[in-house]
C-alpha cells in the first residue's frame, strides 16, 4: 500500500497532477474537493457542521482504503504550515495508513501566484470542483489565503522520508506526474 499526500496552495495543480499520477500508476485519486463538494449543498465547508461531515467522510474512506488490498491512494490537501491543526491532521491520516503497513510519500507543489490565478479558471478545475465555479469568489479566496497562511513549507521544515518538492509553474501535469512516479518508483 502506498499513500501519497499531494499538497500545496489552491490552484497549484494538485488535482490535475493527481489525475495524471493515478492514470500512470495503480493508485486511486481522492482529491479534497470530493468531500467538500459532497457536503456543500447542505453545509458550507466554512461551518462547523460542514467541516465535521467532511472529516467524517474522509476518515471512513481512509480507514477502508488503508485496510484494503488496493495498491494505494493519492490524497490532495491544502496544508497551512502555520496551523498546528493541519500538522495534526496530516499526522493522524498518515499514522492511520502507516499502522496498516502503508508507505507514505509527500509531494509538495509550488507555483507562482500569477500562474495559480490562471489555473484557477481551467475547465478541468471547474468541472471537478463545483464550489470553485464562482470565479470572483474563488480568486478572492486564493489571494486572501495567500496572505493569511503559509501554504508551502520552509526549506528543511518537513523532516520525513519520501519527500519531493516540485515548482510546477512552467510544467504540465503529465511531466510532474512522471517525475513523481520516477522519483518514488511508484
Amino acid at each position: 500500500m502506498k499513500f501519497v499526500v499531494l499538497f500545496g496552495p489552491q490552484a497549484v495543480g494538485k488535482m490535475t497532477v493527481g489525475q495524471e499520477l493515478a492514470r500512470i500508476t495503480d493508485l486511486k485519486l481522492f482529491h479534497n474537493h470530493m468531500t467538500i463538494d459532497l457536503v456543500n449543498p447542505f453545509f458550507s465547508y466554512g461551518t462547523l457542521e460542514g467541516r465535521r461531515l467532511v472529516q467524517l467522510f474522509r476518515h471512513e474512506l481512509f480507514d477502508a482504503v488503508a485496510k484494503s488490498d488496493l495498491d494505494g491512494m493519492i490524497f490532495t490537501f491544502v496544508w497551512a504550515f502555520d496551523l498546528e491543526e493541519d500538522w495534526a491532521y496530516i499526522k493522524q491520516v498518515t499514522d492511520l495508513f502507516e499502522s496498516n503497513g502503508a508507505d507514505i510519500y509527500y509531494v509538495e507543489l509550488e507555483a507562482d501566484i500569477e500562474e495559480r490565478l490562471v489555473r484557477n479558471t481551467t475547465e478541468n478545475r471547474l468541472t471537478h470542483k463545483p464550489t470553485k465555479r464562482d470565479i470572483a469568489w474563488s480568486e478572492g479566496e486564493l489571494k486572501q489565503t495567500a496572505t493569511l497562511y503559509r501554504l508551502n513549507s520552509r526549506d528543511g521544515e518537513l523532516d520525513v522520508d519520501n519527500y519531493l518538492r516540485i515548482n510546477n509553474t512552467h510544467l504540465d501535469a503529465t511531466t510532474v506526474a512522471e517525475q513523481i512516479k520516477q522519483h518514488f518508483q511508484l
